[in-house]
């Protein structure tokens, strides 16, 4: 059979089995076993164990629970909102300083987390409830935490940025830098449109500076600052040649456990248990897609899948930037269905090879990619930010919500438009700090 036909009913057959319900992980391997039974023969299911687990002996894998164990233990603490107070009270002066200190401490909060949902929690818990009590319209109120809570999988660290890393071989500590600049890019797209939408909600007011004095400013920057530090030290640690990435998670979480129980009193035995069972379970989790990914891969490999789409790719004559438009949009359509790591892991085989060949830079891609998968935890029908945002004010629809976050979107879009135009806001960084 033909390659590229075969290729096509793979993609039909994945969809169908993932749309069944079954897990992202269960799917990707019935999918391959199926097709590796009926092309390649019983024979080729005695590989699947060696492929799953030689996918999973990767030391830089290490990284992916210790990262989450850091940012389940900063989740489980008043962090959130002390970081969002801290940023409320400095930035006073700031027109408009709440809205544009609940985006920073989303910023801030996604770099010491790594987590989109965790990110829409903690600082949405506070930031929505006193938002709607100044007067904000909800649509600024729901859809800026939602949109800042999606900069968990741009900002370093980035669970997601160390998937693509892994998936392509691609440096993660080269990724981490490139998602810094696009990440306060999208923090600045984010603000000024909170900004303008508050202003043209017609009540001015909203944008009058609240004063604090400085016995306020300063009580709060003792909880705040510890986990500030981390964030510098990690960085510091993984670009000044300290450690490694895995190392410097292991640091770093072991570091936010005991802030935790130092600064927030997290001493209970059982908060503790919550902690770690949580974080175990979203890491194998992870973990059992990306050894799914794996025979995934070897199976798109083996039916000689992926080398006849880039084979074919090469041979169409058509513009590039045309065929990078074409793959916005299959990983717009793909982030609206199913949860970024499972797009990267399942993408990854079958993009990278076009993604070089049309001249790309792969790390460049990542960021476009990853903004790509923001927009679908804002974008139904999973849309997971949109749903944590309802579980934390429920009286606010999902309509209200999903129509506060749209604007957003437009801003991610415009964000990836100005990285197309513009490359080096994602490439420049990686390249002065390593070479």
């Amino acid at each position: 059979m033909d390659p590229l036909l075969l290729g096509l009913i793979v993609a039909v057959a994945t969809i169908l089995v993932l749309f069944s319900g079954v897990s992202v992980a269960i799917g990707l391997l019935i999918v391959s076993g199926g097709f590796l039974l009926i092309f390649d023969g019983p024979r080729s299911l005695e590989l699947m164990p060696e492929i799953m687990f030689g996918k999973l002996d990767n030391f830089a894998l290490l990284s992916i629970p210790m990262f989450i164990i850091m940012g389940a233990s900063i989740a489980s603490t008043r962090a959130g909102a002390d970081l969002y107070e801290a940023l409320e009270r400095w930035m006073t002066r700031v027109p408009g300083g709440l809205v544009i200190s609940n985006l920073g401490a989303c910023a801030l909060f996604s770099a010491m987390s790594g987590s989109s949902p965790a990110t829409c929690a903690a600082i949405g818990k506070m930031g929505i409830p006193e938002m709607r009590k100044r007067g904000f319209p909800d649509g600024v109120a729901a859809g800026s935490i939602a949109a800042g809570g999606t900069l968990g999988i741009l900002i370093p660290p980035s669970v997601t940025m160390i998937v693509y890393g892994i998936a392509t071989e691609v440096s993660i500590g080269r990724l981490f830098l490139a998602g810094v600049f696009p990440g306060l890019l999208l923090v600045a797209l984010f603000m000024v449109w909170s900004l303008y939408a508050t202003w043209a909600s017609g009540d001015t007011n909203l944008l009058t500076p609240r004063v604090y004095s400085w016995k306020q400013k300063l009580e709060i920057l003792p909880r705040v600052i510890p986990f500030l530090l981390i964030i510098i030290g990690v960085l510091y640690a993984m670009y000044g040649g300290v450690a490694t990435p895995s190392e410097t998670a292991a640091v770093g979480a072991l570091l936010c456990l005991v802030i935790a129980m130092v600064i927030y009193k997290l001493w209970s035995p059982a908060k503790l248990w919550d902690v770690l069972r949580d974080s175990t379970r979203e890491s194998v989790m992870i973990l059992f897609i990306i050894a799914a990914a794996g025979v995934f891969s070897y199976m798109l490999s083996s039916l000689y899948i992926t080398q006849s789409i880039a084979e074919w790719i090469g041979t169409l004559e058509v513009n590039r930037w045309v065929l990078m438009g074409a793959v916005n949009v299959f990983l717009l359509i793909a982030g609206f269905f199913l949860p970024p790591v499972a797009v990267i892991l399942m993408a990854a085989p079958i993009l990278l090879p076009i993604i070089l060949t049309a001249g790309f830079d792969p790390i460049w891609f990542a960021v476009v990619l990853t903004i790509n998968m923001e927009i679908g935890l804002i974008s139904p029908p999973v849309g997971l930010n949109l749903y944590v945002i309802n579980g934390i004010a429920p009286d606010i629809s999902l309509k209200t919500i999903l129509k506060g976050s749209l604007p957003y979107v437009a801003c991610m879009v415009i964000a990836i438009i100005l990285l197309c135009i513009f490359p080096g806001i994602a490439t420049w960084l990686p390249t002065a700090v390593m070479g």
